[in-house]
């Protein structure tokens, strides 16, 4: 692939968080609007196995979460907050390779209005790139408390994404996912060794 004159930006909104993709020459916290975070998507190679999936975030556009999941406690009061990264441009089809790779397990790169906020606090729009996947299961926290794969325990991204989330901005945060972290550490208390296996090959 032939570099352009369009710097390959990447939104992170799961483990790109925390886990940040190679040859970044920028970054800077972003959102995006009319879409939510949810685990609604199935890990057969990082944080479960094909046998025993775990669950990952995946970004749902909004009207279609409702009429995926009318019990949703928090349909319409966030938005996704992450991190844009830009990639070296020396090295944009070695890093689309290893994203492709990384996020094979369901997930299309897709072009989404990112917005951040310049230096006099105006919000601005940059068109960016960003991995879908599709809505799949809404029960998520007793397979996510429990699950193991390659990557790690299920219940640690839940937990490195939340905390990773409230580090983005001062005004960063999404009620669901701090529910749900509310909701699996709540069953780690109850009894903290599930999950804690170690990954077997």
């Amino acid at each position: 692939m032939g570099q352009t004159d369009t710097p390959f930006i990447v939104f992170g909104y799961g483990s790109l968080i925390f886990k940040p993709p190679p040859q970044v020459i920028a970054q800077v916290p972003g959102f995006l609007k009319g879409y939510v975070r949810r685990f609604a998507q199935k890990s057969h190679d990082h944080r479960g196995t094909p046998e025993n999936p775990g669950r990952v975030v995946t970004l749902i556009h909004k009207e279609e979460w409702d009429k995926f999941s009318g019990s949703d406690a928090f349909p319409h009061d966030d938005i996704v907050w992450g991190i844009a990264y830009t990639i070296d441009p020396a090295y944009e089809a070695e890093v689309r390779d290893y994203l492709d790779y990384r996020e094979k397990d369901g997930y299309t790169m897709e072009t989404l209005d990112i917005y951040g906020v310049d230096e006099q606090g105006a919000e601005k729009v940059i068109i960016q790139n960003c991995y879908v996947g599709r809505n799949d299961n809404p029960s998520f926290g007793h397979r996510i408390w429990k699950s193991v794969g390659p990557s790690g325990r299920n219940k640690d991204y839940l937990y490195k994404l939340a905390e990773s989330v409230r580090d983005l901005s001062p005004s960063s945060y999404d009620s669901h996912l701090y529910a749900l972290e509310a909701v699996v550490r709540n069953l780690d208390g109850q009894n903290p060794d599930v999950g804690s296996e170690a990954y077997e090959t």
